[in-house]
C-alpha cells in the first residue's frame, strides 16, 4: 500500500502544478460543456492524463475509473480519479479547485488522496492509518450542537427537478447552524470536514469521484459518512452527508424527511451498481 500512495501522490502533485499554472493564465478556448452548467476543459484532460498514465504505469492490472474518461470498473480493485473538481470555478477563476484519487479493493475505499493545488495542500488517507494535511495528522471538529457547526453543501446542479427539496433542507439546517458555505468542489469540502474547518457536509447526485477519497478522509479523520438515509450507498446514490460523529444524525433527519430512497432512486451512479 505503500507504493500505491507514493504513486497516487505524486500523480496528484504533477497534476496539481499543471493546474496551478493553467489557472494563472486567461481564459482560452478549451471549454465545452457536456450537459447543463457541467463542464470540460483542456486542462481537465491533460490532469486526467497525467493521473491516469501515472497510476497505469506503475499498477497495470489496476483499471482507472475517471471523470472524462467514465466507463464501468471491472474486477475487485480500481482506482477513482477525479482530475479537476470545480471546473466551473476554474473557468471562472474562482479559487476552489481540487484533484483526487482513491482506490477500490472489494468494495472498500483502502486510500484517498486530495490536492489542492492553489493551497498547496495535500490531504491523504489509508485505511486504518489516520488522515494526514501535509502530513500532519488531522481530526474531525469536536463541534456536537447544531447552533455552533459551520456546514458545507454543493447545489444539484444536475438535478434542478430536485431544488424545492434541496431548498427546504437548507433552510431547516441553515436556520439551527452557525453557517452554511457553497465552494463548489466537493472533493475539497469533504477534506474541509476532515480538518476540521466544516462540521458537516451534504450534497445530491455526486459522481463516485467527487466522494471516494474524501469518504476515506473523514473516516479516518474520526468523521461519519453515509447516504441521506444513514445507509452506505453514496457512491452509487450519490448523496452523500459527512460530519461529526454528534451531528451526522441531524443533518440525515432533515435530508430523510424531504427525500425517500424511491424517490431518488433514478439518479443512481450505473458506474457503480
Amino acid at each position: 500500500m505503500k507504493q500505491a500512495l507514493e504513486t497516487a501522490r505524486g500523480a496528484v502533485l504533477r497534476a496539481g502544478a499543471m493546474i496551478r499554472e493553467a489557472f494563472a493564465r486567461v481564459p482560452g478556448g478549451d471549454v465545452s460543456e457536456k450537459d447543463r452548467n457541467d463542464f470540460v476543459t483542456g486542462t481537465d484532460t491533460e490532469s486526467e492524463r497525467i493521473i491516469s498514465g501515472d497510476l497505469e504505469a506503475a499498477f497495470p492490472g489496476i483499471p482507472v475509473l475517471a471523470e472524462e474518461s467514465a466507463a464501468r470498473p471491472s474486477g475487485e480493485s480500481f482506482w477513482i480519479v477525479d482530475p479537476l473538481d470545480g471546473t466551473t470555478n476554474f473557468i471562472h477563476r474562482y479559487p476552489q479547485v481540487g484533484v483526487s484519487v482513491a482506490l477500490i479493493e472489494r468494495g472498500n475505499i483502502v486510500l484517498g488522496v486530495t490536492y489542492d493545488p492553489l493551497r498547496d495542500e495535500l490531504f491523504e488517507a489509508l485505511a486504518g492509518g489516520g488522515a494526514r494535511c501535509n502530513g500532519a495528522p488531522i481530526r474531525v471538529s469536536e463541534t456536537g450542537a447544531p447552533r455552533e457547526a459551520l456546514l458545507g453543501t454543493g447545489f444539484p446542479f444536475r438535478a434542478h427537478e430536485f431544488i424545492d427539496d434541496y431548498l427546504a433542507v437548507f433552510r431547516e439546517l441553515f436556520l439551527q447552524c452557525r453557517g452554511i458555505r457553497r465552494a463548489g468542489a466537493a472533493v475539497l469540502d469533504l477534506a474541509c470536514v476532515a480538518a476540521g474547518r466544516l462540521d458537516g457536509f451534504w450534497e445530491l447526485q455526486l459522481k463516485p469521484w467527487d466522494m471516494a477519497a474524501g469518504v476515506l478522509l473523514v473516516r479516518e479523520a474520526g468523521g461519519v459518512t453515509s447516504d441521506f438515509f444513514g445507509g452506505d450507498t453514496f457512491l452509487s446514490s450519490g448523496n452523500i452527508v459527512a460530519a461529526t460523529p454528534a451531528l451526522q444524525s441531524w443533518i440525515v433527519a432533515a435530508a430523510s424527511r424531504r427525500f425517500s430512497p424511491r424517490r431518488v432512486a433514478g439518479l443512481a451512479n450505473d458506474m457503480l451498481i
